[in-house]
C-alpha cells in the first residue's frame, strides 16, 4: 500500500494530537492528581504512536511508545510530578521536530539521548546538538557566505531574520539569501538563513557585528568548495477540515449556479429583460450564499492560540520563578484562518513582554477577545508595574526620535508608540526572553501587514493592555470608495466611523488647522489631497468628509466626493508596489477600473512624521 498520500493527514491529526497534549499537561500542573486527565494524556500519546508506526516513522513511534510508558506509570501511581510535566512539554517540544522533519521530507532524528535521559536530567538537557560554530578564514572580501541560526527558544524566527537581512544591508549588498526576503514575508519560520553578502569588512569584524544579536545562536561562514546545502522549500499548500455537511452546500450552490447560467444564456438569447433581471437578482443572492460559506471554511477561532500561549506563560515563569497566572477569554472568537496564523508570534511576543517586564514576581497576564461590528479586538494584559512615560521620553531624547519642544507636548498614545520603533527600548540588561529591541516592531509590522491596528495604554503601578483591533477577513471586505482629484480610492469600511457632508459655512479654524463639530466634539479636518500630495482642487460646498479614527482620535478626512459602499475581493500587490507606504492592496471593480486600497495609519503616521 502507497501510504504516502496519507503523510498530510497523518502530519494533521499528528499536530492536534500534540496540541490537546499540552493543554492537558498544563492543566495538570495546577491539578496534578487529576485521573482523568492523565488518561487522556495516556490516550494521545496512544494514538500519536498508533499512527507514527502504520505510517512507519520509527523515531516518532518510538518516542510516543517511550511517552505511553512513562504515563502508564503515572496512571498507576494516579499522579503526575512537575518534573515529570516538564519532562512530557519537552518531550512534545521533540515531536514537534520529529513532524518537521517529516514535512520537510527530511529524516527523522535520533532519539536515543532523550529516551536515555531521566526527567530531571532531560529538563537542562538540550535534544538536539549542533556542531560548534567555526569560522573558515576566507582571503576573499566580496560575496561572502554567511549562514546564521538562531536560538531554539527564539518565538518567532521569520521576523527575526527579516530584520537580521536588514540589518546586514548596513554591512554590503545581499547578493541572495536562503529563504528569500519574499519567502519570509509569506510566513516561512526556517531553522536556518544563508545570505551571500557582497562586502568590504573583513569575516571576523562581520561576525564581531553580528554577535550583538544575542538570539544567534550559531554564525559561520560556509567553505566556498563545498556548495551550502539548499535549504528544501517548505510546502505552501495547506489543508483544512470541513464538515460533509459545508460541502454539501458547495455542491447545491454549484448546481443552482449552473442552472442560474442557463437562464441569464437563456434570457439572453431572447432578450427578455424582465427572466435577465430575475436571474442577475438570483446570481447576486448566490454569490453572497457562496462568499459566506467560503469563509466559514477560511474561520477559525482564537482557541488554537490558547494553548500555545498558556505553554509560553509556564515555561517563562517556571524559568524567572515567577508565579504568573495566565488567564484567556473570548477564544472562542472566530477570524480569518491567515491572520490567525500572522497573529501567532506577535501576540506570544506581547506575553513574553509581559511576563518578562511586566510583572516582577506575581502577577496575572490576560488574553481577551470580542466582537465590535465587523471587527474583532484582541487585548493582551497584564497587572504589573506599567510603563513609565518618563522613561520612553528620554530615551526617545536620547536617541533622536523627538526633539525636546515635541517631547513637552506629545500624547501619551504616542509615546507608547514610541517603543514599536525598531530597535528601540528602555531596557538596560539583555536576557533570553526580551530586550534586544527587535521585538515590538515586528509586532505592530505583522499587525498592519492584516489590515489591523496596535494600541498601548499603560499607567505606572496599574499594568500594561496592547488592544488589536482586526478584520474578520483578509480576502473579501466592504469598503467605501472616494474620489480625490479625479482617482478613485478605497477604504475598508471597519475604518469608517461615518460619512457626513459639511456645509463649507460650519468650517471652523483654529490656528492653521480647520475643525468641525461633530457629536459634541471639535475634529480636527484633513485633506486627502494634501496627505497624498497633490494639487488643490476646487473649493466644494458641502464639504464631504470621512469620520475616521486613526493613531487612537477622531479626525475628520476630506475627500472630493464620497462614491458608495461594497464589498471587493483584495488582492496583494507585487513588488515593487507592495513597498508603497499608505497601500495595502488593490482590487478591480466590475467595470475594470483598479482601485488602491488606502492604509489610513501608514498614511497618518507619514503625516506626522
Amino acid at each position: 500500500m502507497d501510504i504516502a498520500k496519507f503523510k498530510e493527514m497523518f502530519l494533521n491529526e499528528a499536530t492536534e494530537h500534540l496540541e490537546i497534549m499540552v493543554n492537558i499537561l498544563l492543566q495538570l500542573d495546577s491539578n496534578p492528581d487529576d485521573p482523568e486527565g492523565i488518561d487522556a494524556l495516556f490516550r494521545e500519546a496512544h494514538s500519536i504512536k498508533g499512527m507514527a508506526a502504520t505510517m512507519e516513522y520509527g523515531e516518532t513511534a518510538r518516542l510516543a511508545h517511550h511517552l505511553e510508558d512513562r504515563l502508564d506509570g503515572c496512571r498507576q501511581a494516579q499522579r503526575i510530578s512537575g518534573v515529570e510535566i516538564d519532562w512530557l512539554l519537552e518531550a512534545t517540544d521533540l515531536l514537534g521536530l520529529l513532524l518537521s522533519d517529516i514535512r520537510s521530507d527530511q529524516a527523522e532524528r535520533n532519539v536515543d539521548r532523550f529516551i536515555v535521559s531521566t526527567p530531571k536530567e532531560q529538563v537542562a538537557d538540550a535534544t538536539v546538538v549542533d556542531e560548534p560554530r567555526e569560522i573558515v578564514p576566507d582571503s576573499s572580501k566580496k560575496g561572502v557566505l554567511i549562514q546564521l541560526k538562531l536560538h531554539d527558544t527564539v518565538a518567532a524566527p521569520g521576523p527575526r531574520f527579516l530584520v537580521l537581512l536588514k540589518r546586514l544591508t548596513d554591512f554590503g549588498t545581499i547578493l541572495k539569501s536562503t529563504p528569500s526576503k519574499e519567502d519570509l514575508l509569506q510566513g516561512e519560520a526556517p531553522v536556518q538563513l544563508l545570505v551571500r553578502l557582497e562586502t568590504d569588512l573583513e569575516q571576523e569584524e562581520l561576525c564581531q557585528q553580528l554577535e550583538k544579536y544575542s538570539e544567534l545562536k550559531d554564525i559561520s561562514f560556509p567553505p566556498e568548495d563545498e556548495p551550502a546545502k539548499k535549504q528544501k522549500k517548505q510546502p505552501t499548500g495547506k489543508t483544512v477540515r470541513i464538515s460533509t455537511e459545508l460541502l454539501d452546500h458547495f455542491i447545491n450552490l454549484a448546481g443552482e449556479l449552473i442552472t442560474n447560467r442557463y437562464q441569464l444564456q437563456n434570457a439572453l438569447k431572447k432578450r427578455d429583460w424582465n427572466e435577465l433581471d430575475d436571474g442577475v437578482g438570483q446570481m447576486v443572492r448566490l454569490v453572497k450564499n457562496l462568499h459566506h460559506q467560503v469563509l466559514q471554511v477560511r474561520m477559525v477561532s482564537l482557541e488554537s492560540l490558547a494553548g500555545r500561549l498558556s505553554r509560553t506563560v509556564h515555561d517563562l515563569s517556571r524559568n524567572s520563578e515567577k508565579e504568573i497566572t495566565f488567564e484567556t477569554d473570548g477564544m472562542d472568537i472566530e477570524l480569518d484562518r491567515a491572520i490567525v496564523e500572522e497573529l501567532t508570534d506577535p501576540l506570544i511576543h506581547m506575553v513574553r513582554n509581559a511576563v518578562d517586564h511586566g510583572i516582577d514576581q506575581a502577577g496575572t497576564v490576560t488574553v481577551k477577545a470580542w466582537r465590535e461590528r465587523d471587527q474583532v479586538l484582541v487585548e493582551v494584559a497584564d497587572n504589573g508595574c506599567g510603563i513609565d512615560p518618563e522613561k520612553i521620553r528620554q530615551r526617545a531624547l536620547t536617541v533622536g526620535l523627538l526633539s525636546s519642544l515635541q517631547a513637552k507636548s506629545i500624547r501619551n498614545y504616542d509615546l507608547f508608540q514610541l517603543i514599536c520603533q525598531p530597535g528601540f527600548s528602555t531596557v538596560e540588561e539583555v536576557n533570553e526572553t526580551s530586550g534586544r529591541g527587535v521585538g515590538m516592531d515586528v509586532v505592530k509590522t505583522a499587525v498592519e501587514h492584516v489590515g489591523g491596528i496596535l494600541s498601548i495604554d499603560s499607567s505606572p503601578g496599574a499594568g500594561t493592555r496592547f488592544i488589536l483591533k482586526l478584520p474578520l477577513s483578509l480576502a473579501i471586505i466592504r469598503v467605501l470608495i472616494v474620489e480625490s482629484d479625479g482617482t478613485r480610492m478605497a477604504m475598508p469600511i471597519t475604518r469608517v466611523v461615518q460619512t457626513v457632508e459639511i456645509a463649507a459655512a460650519d468650517v471652523q479654524s483654529s490656528g492653521k488647522q480647520l475643525m468641525i463639530h461633530y457629536l459634541d466634539e471639535l475634529l480636527p479636518l484633513l485633506s486627502l489631497r494634501k496627505i497624498l500630495r497633490r494639487p488643490k482642487g476646487d473649493p466644494h460646498d458641502p464639504v464631504s468628509v470621512v469620520i475616521t479614527e486613526v493613531l487612537g482620535r477622531k479626525v475628520g478626512l476630506v475627500v472630493d466626493r464620497l462614491i458608495r459602499q461594497q464589498e471587493v475581493f483584495v488582492q496583494r500587490l507585487p513588488e515593487p508596489f507592495d513597498q508603497i507606504r499608505g497601500c495595502s492592496g488593490g482590487t478591480i471593480l466590475g467595470s475594470g477600473e483598479i482601485v488602491f486600497l488606502l492604509d489610513l495609519q501608514s498614511l497618518f503616521e507619514r503625516r506626522r512624521s
